[in-house]
């Protein structure tokens, strides 16, 4: 199959670029490199079935022609990171609509297979533990604009399975859970690689808040077997599934299994969140997903530990200190 990936030099992206051309199918990543790197690319950046295009999802003509040319398309591209969001909202909540509204138009003239990229934000303040994908949505004040990111990313579930419902275009929506791993920048607030950089170095790793607030980190590498295995299933068709782990560390936990796993004699701190955060943003004290209708749809479930997602993070990021 000729598969389109929006956002493909990104860090999900590229790992899923990888995995397709291993696989045998042909890729057209796009991405504008705001977040993305060339570089995640190196890999297969010489492959006769890949293709690199330096565009924006917000180019509807260009959009409309890689979607054309595609069997399937993975729409991840988006504006990501609580950090980014934060500094550019109106900006984030344009490229995550009008983009995804681009990508689900254009898949309207040959139904073509998309699957939209959703975020584990969209469940907000809900207090029901695990979340099933199934669950009533709790998001908090507008005058929050960490909550814009949530909100946007719900349009883009409603639009896609909106379309799903209206014309029969075969959608899936991704809830993707802190998916982490080699290749993953901390530029954006990104949690684990920030902690391992700074272990690396010796500094203090900074802990927002109290650190008691807690997190599943799932492998880049299970995220992506879950993928391929979604769009090989006829039963992913107009649902919704969490991609993700169901076991959970607190924020000081992993800032203290990576001081550990790297020898580092770095020391934890402790940040509130004003002194790094614009106003207007809220942090949620749990965020568990329920990965039981993945697991029934697939067969997988993601298991690597979070002990082997740092040591292959740290791993990483010594490589060019090595070559």
């Amino acid at each position: 199959m000729h598969i389109l990936v929006t956002g493909g030099a990104g860090f999900i992206g590229s790992h899923l670029s990888e995995r397709l051309i291993a696989d045998g199918h042909t890729v057209t990543a796009l991405d504008d490199l705001s977040t993305g790197q060339v570089s995640n690319l190196a890999g297969i950046m010489g492959h006769q079935g890949f293709e690199f295009i330096e565009g924006t999802i917000l180019d509807r003509p260009l959009v409309a022609e890689l979607v054309a040319r595609a069997d399937k398309v993975f729409h991840l591209a988006a504006a990501v990171g609580v950090k980014k969001i934060m500094e550019e909202p109106s900006r984030s909540i344009l490229t995550n609509v009008a983009g995804t509204e681009n990508v689900l138009d254009a898949a309207l003239a040959d139904m073509t297979h998309t699957f939209v990229a959703s975020t584990s934000e969209v469940y907000g303040k809900t207090t029901k533990f695990p979340f099933s994908e199934d669950d009533d949505l709790t998001i908090g004040a507008t005058k929050n604009l960490r909550w814009s990111y949530a909100c946007a990313k719900t349009l883009d579930e409603f639009l896609a399975l909106a379309h799903a419902r209206e014309t029969g275009l075969p959608v899936t929506v991704l809830r993707f859970f802190n998916t982490t791993g080699p290749r993953q920048t901390g530029r954006y607030g990104m949690v684990l690689p920030n902690f391992v950089k700074a272990a690396l170095e010796g500094r203090p790793l900074m802990v927002h808040g109290t650190g008691e607030q807690s997190r599943c980190f799932g492998h880049v590498r299970d995220v992506v077997d879950a993928l391929c295995l979604l769009m090989e299933n006829p039963a992913a068709l107009g649902e919704v599934f969490n991609i993700g782990t169901d076991r959970e560390v607190t924020i000081r936990g992993l800032a203290e299994q990576v001081i550990t796993a790297t020898g580092s004699s770095s020391g934890i701190e402790l940040v509130p969140y004003a002194q790094v955060y614009p106003e207007g943003f809220e942090d949620m004290e749990r965020r568990l997903p329920d990965v039981s209708k993945l697991e029934r749809v697939t067969g997988f479930r993601p298991t690597t530990p979070l002990e082997r997602i740092i040591e292959d993070i740290i791993a990483d990021m010594r490589q060019p200190a090595e070559v």
